[in-house]
């Protein structure tokens, strides 16, 4: 009988089943149980004795967090982004780090192309019109106009996985498409239809601009009062990707004085977003709680990854989705 005590696992919110069932046979969890994220203070006296965190995106796991945890051996992060995580410190200190890339590509391609459609027809707006009870008038040919997507030109801002099957989408609307990447994607071009152009270009020719870019120093605030000013009034900014992409002082006067028409955001600079946040003022806005992988498959799968790089590391493999590459040559 094997008696080997099994690795000790701190999770930082409640997960869903599919993984956490996985992970409960293999090593000895702990969970914090409550929606709201745990202080830091209660991250670093739970990691104490743990050999694998599992935090999410808005845990800070920083050199302080790191010191507090002596047997800790991988952190296993539920999302995409590490942002929160400080990597070098990781590496420096043989901490293997990894994420869940991959399997919330097609959820987050839908939400960004949902909220594509819903800010350019208006339909949020339009279902609290009728809620307040001020439809009046049927079929009147000037009222309720919104923008047509079919054959409009969507620019795409980082033709990763996400913007790629965001093109996917929108190549059967019939849309036109433009893409910015740091790099030019030719292997992309042929089989998506896209073409590459200077980010300038992509916005003053774009109809939409959709983001999905990753949050790096040189991509922060990416998004600022001269970019908005060069993209057309009639111009919608869907964000599905880093909140600090944009400027959101400037995008609230961008909306505000007519810059653009409209933006639909799923991420903004502060999470959970601010409820006196001026944004949340303006009709030609749409905003959702960052629930870009917000489905049961993918949220499921998740915690499925996240599993499978526990257990790798703890086989003595290298875990599938491993960030910090160089920590292999540490530990």
């Amino acid at each position: 009988m094997d008696i080997t005590p099994k690795p000790k696992v701190y999770i930082t919110r409640e997960i869903p089943e599919r993984g956490m069932k996985i992970i409960r046979e293999r090593f000895d969890v702990e969970i914090w149980p409550d929606p709201m994220p745990p202080p830091k203070k209660t991250i670093i006296q739970k990691v104490k004795e743990v050999d694998a965190l599992v935090p999410m995106a808005t845990d800070p796991i920083d050199k302080e967090v790191m010191e507090a945890a002596p047997k800790l051996r991988i952190i296993a992060q539920l999302a995409v982004g590490y942002e929160n995580i400080d990597i070098e410190e990781a590496t420096r200190r043989g901490i293997y780090v990894t994420n869940t890339p991959g399997v919330l590509t097609e959820a987050t391609a839908d939400l960004a192309f949902a909220l594509l459609m819903a800010i350019a027809r208006g339909i949020v707006e339009k279902d609290k019109y009728i809620r307040r009870g001020e439809w009046k008038v049927a079929g009147h040919p000037m009222l309720f106009l919104g923008q047509q997507i079919y054959g409009a030109t969507l620019g795409i801002v980082g033709l990763g996985r996400i913007g790629s099957a965001v093109v996917r989408r929108a190549k059967g609307f019939g849309m036109k498409v433009l893409y910015y990447n740091k790099e030019p994607r030719p292997d992309l071009e042929a089989e998506l239809g896209a073409e590459y152009a200077d980010l300038n270009v992509l916005l003053q020719k774009s109809d939409f601009v959709s983001l999905h870019t990753p949050l790096k120093k040189e991509t922060y605030h990416m998004i600022g009062e001269r970019e908005l000013r060069l993209m057309k009034k009639t111009a919608f900014l869907i964000n599905t990707s880093r909140g600090n992409v944009v400027d959101e002082k400037a995008l609230c006067r961008a909306l505000k004085e007519g810059w653009i028409a409209g933006a639909a955001l799923d991420v903004f600079e502060r999470e959970p977003i601010p409820v006196d946040n001026p944004l949340l003022k303006l009709d030609n806005v749409i905003v959702v709680p960052h629930i870009g992988s917000a489905t049961y498959e993918t949220r499921s799968r998740m915690t499925e990854l996240v599993a499978e790089n526990l257990i790798a590391f703890f086989e003595g493999k290298i875990p599938p989705s491993l960030v910090n590459r160089e920590v292999l040559k540490t530990r």
